[in-house]
């Protein structure tokens, strides 16, 4: 196997000669082998072991056998606990997923702390076709089919080509030590259920169901690949951006055959998992939406609009003192009196210092907000009414913030002064306002 692994990192990881390479150790058979097989060649390697207290004394004793195997060898070695269950209950997560989430985030972190390259994480091929019959097994895309990436930014995963059976035989050859986990025996969870017994009656009707299974996934990646390359092509026709918000032109979505597809494609990585919802949204009435853990897919006339979602209920009130000439949060916006008015446009207005009750206030519109739109000789509108005749979206109207004066609207900033704060014949200080 040694020699079948250099060889696979001479024609697939060329990239790591010479790198620092940190190597994710847990103690287990499959790590201890990644481990090995690294020390017999020549790279600059470190063990990282994470001790997650979920298995109470068996814990600890791998992290003492993780310590005894780095100091024996004189291999730099970087260990830390978890209070796992804590964290799980703490961010309302399973515990598999909240000792991924702490695994990852300090192995980031010593990457970039301690200045290594990469992860090494010793995931092998028959795990691959564990992930994959789980996926399988939940509903899936065709990403979920593709397997276990060999890598993933600065993760690497070296063993992919290699079975249980070959890491097993190399570690009795090499009379190589590790440690048990007790809870891989169990059938508590779904991956040791497929382990124990469908992935062994699936190599019981086919010997080489691994390799068959190996050549089944190149051939789903290669569809994903060409996906993805239809899935650029069509996203620069129907999506524009604009900061970090997403807009799909829902006419020339809608003319696609498979739009949905499409739309799972370009919003899969946003961690959306409501897809009949986000569906409908095409067809359905403006302001209907559906939101992932951190964003949301509003349904806006003719478009859906992707965007951070903002989750909080509290008003939002800024103060700006007479003597401020220059706020910055939540918006740019400056002060300065002026001799003359000269020309006045949406960024730019010019008011009677001396009808401003200070501190002024920048805050959202509310249902029921009313003002006088300049030009409109002192007749009141909704604001609700305005940002229909402005044909303003929702996220628009959402993104509008209003300049009051004692809870008057002076400005509704960017779009159009009010009526009651203009500069008449008898005007004796004037005030710029403008919006940067």
């Amino acid at each position: 196997m040694l020699q079948k692994f250099q060889n696979h990192l001479l024609n697939n990881f060329q990239f790591l000669k010479g790198k620092k390479l940190l190597l994710a150790t847990s103690g287990g058979i499959d790590s201890m082998v990644m481990l090995h097989l690294f020390q017999q060649l020549d790279f600059e390697i470190a063990i990282a072991h994470c001790n997650f207290q979920l298995r109470g004394v068996e814990s600890f004793e791998d992290q003492k056998f993780i310590q005894d195997y780095a100091d024996a060898n004189a291999v730099p070695v970087y260990i830390t606990q978890f209070d796992t269950k804590a964290f799980a209950e703490d961010y309302k997560l399973s515990t598999q997923v909240a000792a991924r989430e702490l695994r990852y985030n300090w192995f980031y972190e010593l990457l970039e702390t301690e200045k290594y390259d990469y992860i090494l994480t010793a995931h092998h091929a028959d795990d691959n076709l564990e992930t994959f019959l789980i996926n399988l097994s939940r509903g899936t895309g065709l990403d979920g089919l593709t397997g276990i990436p060999e890598q993933n930014e600065n993760v690497v995963r070296p063993l992919l080509a290699f079975s249980q059976q070959e890491i097993e035989d190399y570690a009795k050859l090499n009379h190589i030590k590790w440690q048990e986990d007790s809870s891989n025996a169990s059938d508590k969870y779904v991956r040791n259920k497929i382990r124990h017994h469908l992935v062994p009656m699936l190599k019981e009707l086919n010997p080489n169901f691994l390799s068959s299974f190996h050549k089944t996934q190149n051939y789903l990646q290669e569809a994903q690949n060409m996906v993805d390359d239809a899935a650029i092509m069509v996203y620069q026709q129907v999506a524009v951006q604009e900061g970090e918000n997403i807009s799909f032109d829902l006419k020339k979505l809608k003319k696609l055959p498979n739009y949905k597809s499409y739309l799972y494609q370009w919003l899969n990585e946003f961690g959306f998992t409501a897809w009949d919802d986000i569906y409908d949204l095409v067809v359905s009435q403006s302001g209907k939406f559906v939101f992932s853990a951190d964003y949301r897919l509003l349904k806006d006339r003719e478009s859906l609009i992707l965007s951070p979602s903002d989750f909080s209920t509290e008003k939002r009130e800024y103060f700006i003192d007479a003597n401020q000439t220059v706020v910055n949060v939540p918006l740019n916006i400056s002060f300065s009196p002026v001799a003359d008015m000269a020309i006045v446009s949406n960024k730019t207005i010019f008011v009677d210092s001396d009808k401003l009750q200070f501190p002024l206030v920048l805050r959202h519109w509310e249902e029921g907000d009313q003002f006088q739109p300049f030009g409109m000789d002192g007749k009141s509108k909704k604001i609700s009414k305005f940002f229909k005749d402005e044909k303003l979206s929702l996220l628009e109207k959402e993104n509008t913030w209003l300049l009051c004066s004692n809870d008057i609207i002076v400005w509704v900033v960017g779009l159009r002064q009010d009526e009651r704060f203009k500069i008449e014949n008898t005007t004796k200080n004037i005030l710029k306002i403008q919006l940067d």
